[in-house]
């Protein structure tokens, strides 16, 4: 079931009406918040509803016995089967094809010739989000971090919170099971903001994504000949701002959704595309997964506090990590790779050179800025292409090597992607250090209401309601 999406608006309204009956029991609302949940993700396909009554079973009695155990050799097996349980179902439905094939391909190279029957294997929507959040949860007990939630319908709830159930953010459990513990009813305020950000969001997917973004996108990455240069940065750039619109949109639909509950969810985007840097960029981009690796992967390996060597491989390896979360093909890795590159070199330019005062400018910091941005969009070449060749091809095409580069995209496209891309790194500097509610509440009434009904008049006129979000896949 998708937020833009007519079944989503039903069961919103739905929802809604049972959370706020009043004299209606807290375990009775919690229990219809699990079902619609349930629901919610029975949309996709019914049996991986399964799936998330497994995972949620095996952290919630492995989490129990956990804590209390003090045996080294127990604990370590407790957790041991927690990772495999959620581990190896993330491993067996999102990576079983891509293992398999790269295991002919190294008999291949050994001379010997298998063809094993193709794996008929449907990938369940959002297992590496829920994957990762339970996860968290037994990992946090295992560092006494937390402690176990003996309420199984928390725990639940926990795991399946429709909101952010299939793309995020990524919630830690001491961020979302003690809102369970009270009723939960948003207030004017709250509930106001709430649908604004849920419009915003949609707007965010609906009309920048699908249909301005989406198109030139889809036409550059699908084209089979080499292009222009001109049609070949376009499309990437259509594809740097789809990502952003698509995936922000979501985790702005899924804050605004569980805001009009009376629940917080954390921010997963700071205007990542005003980041000066990776390691700035890392801070506002997708920001629960950059920080569930940084202290459930970095960290544990050693972060930097084995020196610069061992530095640079911990950062390395936990971005290729990061790079084949996202999916099950090499070009996902290289990806990582990339943004892993970028992290050791920015590390050891700042502890080889002085930065000099000029550098910290304003003007300074935009170049530095635009830069990044510029380094950014290289890296979703790999992210985007479906094989290496079409990166390849798309490369060369950017950067002028490919002189009888076809032309695909109308001037009108252009024009309008380019618009889109300047309007969108320039609002995100503006706003680099404000939150969008932050300037919304405090602009006129009639101005933001003005924006409001723009944003959805333009909805009803795009009419599209049936395009998955990108992070889905994921």
């Amino acid at each position: 079931m998708l937020f833009n999406s007519l079944s989503f608006i039903l069961l919103f309204i739905l929802v809604l009406v049972l959370h706020y009956l009043p004299r209606l029991p807290w375990k009775i609302k919690k229990t219809n918040l699990l079902l619609a949940s349930y629901l919610f993700y029975a949309a996709w396909n019914p049996p991986f509803v399964i799936l998330l009554w497994i995972s949620t079973l095996i952290d919630f009695f492995v989490g129990r016995r956990l804590y209390y155990v003090h045996g080294v050799a127990m604990r370590r097996l407790l957790l041991g089967l927690s990772l495999l349980g959620n581990l190896g179902l993330l491993a067996f439905f999102k990576y079983g094809g891509f293992l398999l094939d790269n295991f002919v391909q190294l008999l291949a190279l050994g001379g010997i010739s298998y063809t094993p029957a193709k794996p008929d294997i449907i990938l369940p929507v959002g297992i590496s989000f829920y994957t990762f959040q339970t996860l968290s949860y037994t990992l946090d007990i295992y560092r006494r971090n937390t402690t176990p939630e003996k309420n199984l319908l928390d725990f639940a709830l926990y795991v399946t919170f429709f909101p952010q159930l299939v793309a995020g953010p990524i919630v830690r459990p001491d961020g979302l099971l003690p809102q369970f513990k009270e009723p939960k009813r948003a207030g004017l305020n709250q509930f106001f903001w709430g649908l604004f950000l849920l419009t915003l969001g949609l707007f965010m997917k609906i009309v920048l994504a699908d249909v301005i973004m989406a198109g030139p996108s889809d036409q550059v990455f699908g084209a089979p000949q080499a292009l222009n240069s001109l049609d070949a940065w376009v499309g990437v750039l259509a594809f740097s701002g789809q990502i952003f619109f698509d995936f922000a949109g979501y985790s702005t639909c899924a804050i605004g959704v569980a805001a009009c509950l009376g629940f917080y969810l954390p921010d997963n985007f700071r205007y990542p595309y005003a980041a000066v840097g990776f390691s700035d960029f890392w801070q506002r981009w997708h920001i629960s997964l950059s920080s569930w690796l940084r202290d459930y992967l970095y960290i544990p390996l050693g972060g930097n506090r084995k020196g610069p060597r061992l530095t640079y491989a911990n950062l390395l390896f936990t971005m290729l990590i990061g790079g084949l979360w996202h999916g099950a093909a090499w070009t996902f890795v290289v990806w990582g790779g990339l943004h892993g590159l970028y992290l050791m070199a920015e590390r050891l330019l700042r502890g080889a050179v002085q930065a000099p005062p000029w550098l910290k400018t304003g003007l300074a910091q935009f170049g530095l800025g635009l830069f990044t941005f510029f380094l950014v969009n290289i890296t979703w070449v790999f992210f985007r292409a479906q094989d290496f060749s079409t990166a390849w091809r798309l490369l060369q095409s950017m950067f002028g090597f490919a002189p009888e580069g076809a032309k695909i995209l109308y001037t009108l496209s252009i024009l309008l992607v380019l618009t889109v891309v300047v309007l969108m790194v320039a609002a995100h500097w503006i706003m680099r250090r404000r939150s969008v509610l932050g300037v919304a509440s405090q602009s006129p009434y009639w101005a933001t209401g003005i924006g409001w009904a723009g944003m959805l008049l333009l909805i009803l006129w795009a009419q599209k309601t049936s395009e998955s979000f990108i992070y889905f896949q994921f």
